[in-house]
This record gives structure tokens, sequence and C-alpha cells, in this order.
């Protein structure tokens, strides 16, 4: 059964032919909307936008999509021309919510196929993301917040590369001179650092995670096998150069060194001299961003994490 919250759009809307257990008019804050329905059972939820008081505020619609599931929401906008622009359109799928209609039709549409980052991430830009963050600055605490967020990527080529202990130690070194996040996206192994600024989350929810990071300068992402690479502003491919994991990581996808070709390689817990790294770039035909040498994550100091740093301009 499903719900509706309805204002401007009442007469549309009531012409759905969907059943509704509860249905609630008029102009709402967000929090009585979300007091009404958090704890409230239902298969999805027609909001209208111009039931939500100052929906104009995009606070508000962050608000909402923190309490409520926008997986089982679909949004109906308004008929301002500013609602129906892609950078409207992004900030929405910023904040997680990704259905969103101005009509009957895609009304009927997502109630069979609701959508997923997926299939909404050619909407999806990144500069308006970090626009929309810069423009928070004058909200930010501490002096070394920068007004605009730098998104960094890993991504494991060879198994264990080494992504998660190299985001625990940048994110460490860093934190002493800049407002720093850590995120993973489809694993639960930063719970072993027992640090609980370190945040695990998943493919749908990665943009709303980014969001609430909007006041740091930096946050590192370990990508896992998230789909969409250019939500970070760089992405690093971490490869551990031992030969049975490079015949490993062949073995998976003969391709994978024609895909690497163009992309910034770090050779990851690497032992190899500098001769052995230029024979690699030969024998591979990849250009080698950054090596560094097996490292303890104990360390409160690290002098090869430092340099890396500094490398990529932190």
């Amino acid at each position: 059964m499903n719900v509706m919250v309805v204002n401007k759009y009442k007469e549309m809307l009531m012409g759905l032919d969907i059943e509704v257990m509860k249905s609630i008019e008029g102009v709402f804050n967000v929090d009585e909307i979300i007091d009404t329905f958090s704890n409230f059972y239902y298969d999805k939820m027609i909001l209208d936008i111009t039931a939500i008081r100052d929906y104009q505020n995009f606070d508000n619609l962050q608000k909402l999509a923190m309490n409520i599931n926008m997986e089982n929401v679909i949004l109906l906008l308004d008929d301002n021309p500013e609602s129906d622009s892609k950078s409207y359109l992004s900030k929405l799928i910023s904040i997680g919510i990704y259905n969103f209609t101005r009509n009957i039709n895609g009304i009927n549409y997502l109630l069979v196929h609701p959508h997923t980052y997926k299939d909404v991430v050619n909407i999806h830009n990144l500069s308006d993301l970090e626009a929309s963050m810069s423009s928070n600055d004058s909200n930010a605490s501490g002096d070394s917040y920068s007004g605009k967020l730098r998104i960094i990527g890993f991504k494991n080529m060879t198994n264990h590369a080494g992504a998660t202990s190299l985001i625990y130690m940048l994110r460490k070194i860093l934190s002493e001179t800049k407002s720093v996040a850590a995120i993973e996206v489809n694993k639960v192994d930063f719970v072993y650092f027992n640090d609980k600024e370190l945040v695990s989350t998943t493919t749908a929810d990665l943009p709303k995670e980014l969001m609430k990071k909007q006041l740091c300068d930096v946050v590192f992402v370990d990508l896992n096998d998230y789909p969409d690479v250019d939500i970070c502003s760089t992405v690093f491919y971490l490869i551990e150069p031992s030969t049975i994991m490079l015949n490993k990581m062949l073995k998976k996808n003969r391709y994978v060194l024609e895909k690497l070709a163009n992309e910034k390689v770090i050779l990851n817990k690497c032992v190899l001299s500098s001769e052995d790294i230029a024979t690699f770039e030969y024998e591979t035909k990849l250009k080698v961003y950054h090596s560094l040498p097996p490292l303890d994550e104990r360390q409160s100091d690290i002098a090869e994490i430092r340099k890396f740093l500094s490398k990529i301009g932190l």
C-alpha cells in the first residue's frame, strides 16, 4: 500500500490508479513529514514537492533524504523551470534522491521501475556538487577549510592491493592540517581500525555520504566495485606488483593493462628497485605514477605517506 503527501498537485495525484492507505494534504515542515512517516510502513510515498514548506531551501530536502528512505519515495517536482535544470537534478541525485518526475506518466513508470544511481548517473555532474559545497564555506568550522571538496578515489586492481590501509594512513596524517573524511564502498573493512570516523556505505548511498562530508577539504574513497569513478576528482589504481598478484589480475581480465594505459597507477606494497619498475613499465606499457613500499599503519608519522600527499598537492 502507498501513501501520499499532496498540495498544489492534489488533483493530478488523485487521478493515479493506485491503492493509498494514508494521504495528507497541505504544506508541512520537513520534521512533520519525518515524524508522520519515519515509523510508518508503506510501499511507496508519492510526495508533492510543494507540500514541503520552504522546499526551495535545499537544506530541507537534504534533511528529508537523511531521515526517510528515499528509495521508496517518488518526488513530484513543481513547474518551476529551475527544477528541470540539470544543475538542480544533479543536486537531488547528490543527496540520494533518484526518483523524481514532473508528470503522471513518470510516476506510473517509477512505481514499477524505481531508479538506482546507475539510472541517473548521466545527469549527475560532479562540478555541480562541488559548486554547491563551495557555497557553504562560510559555515565551515576550523581555519583549514578551503571551500572546495576534493574527492580522491582508490581502486585495487590486484587482490588485496592495500587501498583500505593506504586510505587509513593518508587520512591519519592529513588530518593534522586539513578536514578529511574516508569512505569505503560495498565492504566493511574499516571496522577493524576501530575508528568511528571511517564510514562504510553502499553504491546507492555513496552520493548521500559525500553530501554529508560537504564541509571537508578532502574525502578519500575506497571505490571497490563502484561503477562511476567520475564521481571522484582523481582516481588512483593500486597494483601489488608481485608475480602471483599480477598473473591473477591478468587471468581475471586479460585486457586490464589496456584499460589502465592512461590512468594513474600506483605500485603499492612494492619492493621493486627503480630498475625493476622501469622494466615493469616497459613490459606492461603502463606509466607508474608513484610507488609505495610496504608500510606500518601503526606508526604515527610515515615519511612515504607525507611524500605521496605532497606529490598530489596535499
